[in-house]
């Protein structure tokens, strides 16, 4: 064999199995699709399509997908630390009701079991409280206090490294073993790449120490194919087949390896499983790409008229509100500067279908003229502008299917459809609005079609306690298989309402303390 295991992704499921696998004395393989990025790396604003975004067709291989489905659009990661490059940093920990719902519930005490894995991961991460506000967030408080629900607004818990700005130190987290870092500026940029080595992404914790233990990772490659050895159930291991992901013309390569753990997010890894279940994998259970969920998300830009602030200003998601006891607004920004997100907006309507939507747009453009000018053509969108994130963890389900043309296609299966027109996010639209003075867009295929956006898309191989269940067990192993796993977003049995970075972090540090030694086999 090649190698012990070949992981599939290196976001926040994959860069845990690397460095858990990787220290029990296993030769480890991470295949990533996107590039390795360095802090010179990341665009400087979100303009620079080619470094920003992954559109291969284009030649744009940056960090971030747009994927849009009938149903819904997502945003996801793409490049060496997966959605750690993209994402806002933010590590909450979801309420009690996650652990006791969904396809999982009856296989765990799940908030008890997790706790210590938690913890673990806050660690890892580097966690801390955002020690500053800034304008996006003071407006949040005064909406709160509006509201008369101030108790409820907090800064967030994230992945930074709050040191001193623009001075290397060294590594502050894995007693010297880490890389050297430097503090975090509030520049407002995390999520089109941090350029000043103070985001915690997953290369400077998981995926460094796991180099540092022997762990190879191939960037750029794509795996198209994963069958068995011999056995039909992998009990003799596998063969990976995989391509690039960059070059037009290349030579295809096949790895054999003991196991394989499946951690290319849901779209990646789902797309794949699905794919597989058709010649490869036919053992796969047939509740593959079932139970997808977002948290059921709204994003909402509020563009304020004062000139004096500067929303840009802050980490990307410094502050949050907690509404009710099943919802939750945050404050994300973009750096001064990265204005390309205004293109895809138009102003903010709702109605049932698209011609009201369409005559209330009108009507917005011809009665305030002036602000939408200067929304467009005259103020610095980031600059003059938050998204308001709003999440809930009220549940819904979509399912997963390919197509004759081998495209993943979605469906309802419980619940209503996602809509970006959520009355509770509405209200709290208009009361943010009103706290800074502003104007509200949104982007246009919500407005237009009707189609709301998430970048915490998960489940499609969900748990259960059997095939007829789930597509994996309580540890994560793949059933009707041997030494097969599926540790990312696309494990995720239940709707956690927040940010699920920690919790997919967590889960996946639960399934590598369920395997053995290298030294330890018979």
């Amino acid at each position: 064999m090649d190698y012990d295991y070949v992981i599939i992704g290196s976001g926040f499921g994959g860069s845990v199995s690397a460095l858990r696998l990787s220290e029990k004395g296993y030769k480890v393989l991470v295949v990533e699709k996107g590039k390795w990025f360095k802090a010179k790396d990341f665009p400087k604003s979100n303009w620079n399509f080619k470094k920003w975004l992954w559109v291969p067709y284009l030649r744009f291989f940056g960090i971030m997908k747009l994927s849009v489905f009938k149903h819904i659009a997502i945003i996801s990661g793409t490049g060496v630390g997966g959605g750690s490059l993209v994402y806002a940093n933010t590590l909450p920990t979801p309420k009690s009701a996650f652990f006791k719902s969904g396809s999982w519930n009856e296989l765990n005490d799940w908030e008890k079991e997790l706790k210590p894995y938690y913890t673990l991961a806050l660690r890892m991460l580097g966690a801390a409280k955002n020690p500053k506000l800034f304008d996006g967030d003071l407006g949040l408080k005064k909406m709160a206090e509006n509201l008369n629900i101030q108790g409820k607004f907090s800064p967030t818990r994230v992945a930074i490294f709050f040191g001193k700005p623009n001075q290397k130190q060294k590594d502050p987290y894995f007693g010297g073993k880490g890389p050297n870092r430097s503090g975090c500026t509030f520049c407002g940029a995390c999520m089109t790449g941090c350029r000043h080595n103070a985001k915690n992404t997953l290369d400077k914790n998981y995926l460094y120490l796991a180099q540092a233990n022997g762990a190879e990772i191939m960037a750029e490659n794509e795996v198209y194919d994963v069958r068995p050895i011999r056995n039909s159930n992998g009990s003799q291991g596998y063969e990976v087949l995989l391509k690039s992901s960059t070059k037009i013309f290349s030579r295809h390569q096949k790895i054999k390896t003991k196991g394989v753990i499946f951690s290319g997010g849901v779209l990646g890894t789902v797309k794949l499983l699905l794919k597989l279940k058709n010649k490869s994998l036919p053992n796969l259970s047939e509740k593959l790409g079932e139970d997808i969920r977002s948290n059921n998300e709204t994003l909402v830009s509020v563009t304020g008229l004062e000139k004096e602030k500067n929303y840009s200003k802050g980490i990307a998601i410094g502050s949050i509100l907690d509404t009710d006891e099943n919802s939750h607004l945050e404050i994300c920004r973009y750096g001064e500067g990265s204005d390309a997100w205004k293109l895809a907006h138009l102003p903010y309507v709702t109605g049932s279908n698209v011609i009201s939507r369409l005559f209330k747009i009108l009507l917005k453009f011809l009665k305030h003229p002036g602000e939408y000018f200067k929304i467009y053509f005259v103020n610095g969108w980031a600059k003059n502008t938050v998204v308001l994130l709003f999440m809930q963890t009220l549940d819904s389900t979509l399912k997963f299917k390919r197509n004759a043309l081998g495209q993943m296609t979605s469906s309802i299966s419980t619940g209503k459809a996602p809509t970006p027109f959520i009355p509770e996010s509405i209200q709290l639209v208009k009361a943010y609005r009103k706290a800074i003075n502003g104007v509200s867009t949104s982007f246009a295929l919500e407005t237009l079609a009707g189609i709301p956006s998430t970048a915490h898309i998960l489940g499609g191989a969900v748990m259960g306690k059997d095939a007829t269940t789930g597509v994996i067990d309580k540890n994560n192993k793949v059933f009707g298989y041997e030494q097969l796993y599926v540790i990312d977003g696309a494990m995720i049995s239940a709707n956690p309402g927040v940010n699920p970075s920690l919790t997919i972090t967590a889960i996946a540090e639960h399934a590598m303390d369920q395997i053995v030694m290298k030294n330890e086999l018979s």
